[in-house]
């Protein structure tokens, strides 16, 4: 079975011939195949472990500490997402480079630009933790549950408050009118409505926070944590929003242990590169359909992992952020904002 590994690196896939196997075999298959040495890996079910800053907030995860214990024990079948935290360094294959600027070769001033212009992986959001409160998240996705079956995608625009330790509340989710495929969101914003909700959100002491959107079934049978589609569309609203806490929410259904299906919650920053690279015209946004979605094209070659490169993995965008949930006092407003178009 196949089974995706996210670390600090991105995601990346192993395989294991056994359905029937250990956390302790898991361990060796990553090893031999991802060259990270068993001794030096964390694994866990939780993907707070890549948030974890010291060797003391690593073990604390310990819910695949027993080398024992069987995959399927935990729920982990074909397709599951396990998280990697690991000491050390490694090399990791990365996508297809084009090299440039070869000897002979005359160095034009973009070759020039594109060699200070280099990706790297931003390890701290901006903001502490995003907080859901559970009527406004129960909401948004008992509609898209129950009503569209995640057959097609749906998006929201997420209002509530940033306190001083930069820590994110979500109250209420503004859908604004749209049109969602199994691949595309398309927002039909009309500027007249969201004036107004923004206008309701100032008078309740909230803004606007972030934007929150649904991956159908179909997406989640391939191998990627957000399109690149769906990459270029957060950071056009991460960069329009001029708030550095802004956050990105997916939601999605997860096979559980017994082959039914769970609705499950990721949040994420756009990394300040990613929001850059838009801004300036780095992104090639004219999508094909021979477009692997996993990865981003660029218009002129960037710098990944000391290569040039005009594709990068999505991973490299995406900065996790800890989701936590609360209950406001007034669900009774929050239920008559929640705006369904």
């Amino acid at each position: 079975m196949m089974i995706r590994i996210r670390s600090r690196d991105g995601l990346e896939r192993v395989t294991v011939e056994n359905p029937h196997s250990t956390v302790s075999q898991l361990k060796s298959v990553i090893e031999s195949q991802l060259r990270v040495p068993l001794a030096n890996q964390t694994l866990s079910t939780n993907q707070n472990l890549l948030l974890a800053k010291t060797r003391d907030d690593v073990s604390r995860f310990t819910d695949m500490s027993n080398p024992q214990t069987l995959l399927s024990s935990l729920g982990i079948a074909h397709g599951s997402v396990i998280y990697l935290a690991y000491e050390g360094e490694r090399t990791v294959a990365g996508p297809r480079f084009h090299p440039a600027g070869s000897f002979g070769r005359k160095m034009t001033m973009d070759d020039l630009i594109a060699k200070q212009m280099r990706i790297t992986r931003q390890e701290t959001p901006h903001c502490e933790s995003v907080s859901f409160d559970r009527d406004a998240a129960n909401a948004f996705q008992h509609y898209v549950n129950d009503s569209l079956a995640f057959a097609v995608k749906r998006g929201g625009f997420m209002y509530g408050t940033v306190s001083s330790d930069r820590k994110v509340e979500v109250d209420f989710i503004y859908e604004p009118p749209q049109q969602g495929t199994e691949e595309n969101l398309l927002l039909l914003r009309d500027t007249d409505e969201e004036n107004l909700v923004d206008a309701i959100a100032v008078g309740l002491g909230m803004r606007k926070v972030g934007f929150i959107f649904t991956q159908t079934v179909s997406q989640n049978k391939k191998d990627y944590t957000l399109s690149n589609s769906e990459v270029i569309q957060a950071a056009e609203l991460h960069g329009e929003s001029g708030l550095k806490e802004w956050v990105t929410a997916v939601v999605k259904l997860e096979v559980n242990e017994d082959e039914g299906a769970d609705v499950h919650f990721e949040a994420f920053q756009m990394s300040d590169m990613c929001v850059r690279l838009l801004k300036e015209g780095w992104f090639d946004t004219e999508l094909r359909e021979d477009d692997d979605p996993k990865l981003s094209r660029m218009k002129k070659d960037v710098v990944v992992g000391g290569k040039d490169t005009k594709e990068v993995d999505n991973d490299f965008f995406l900065v996790v952020v800890k989701i936590l949930d609360h209950q406001v006092s007034l669900i009774y407003l929050c239920s008559f904002l929640y705006v369904v178009v």
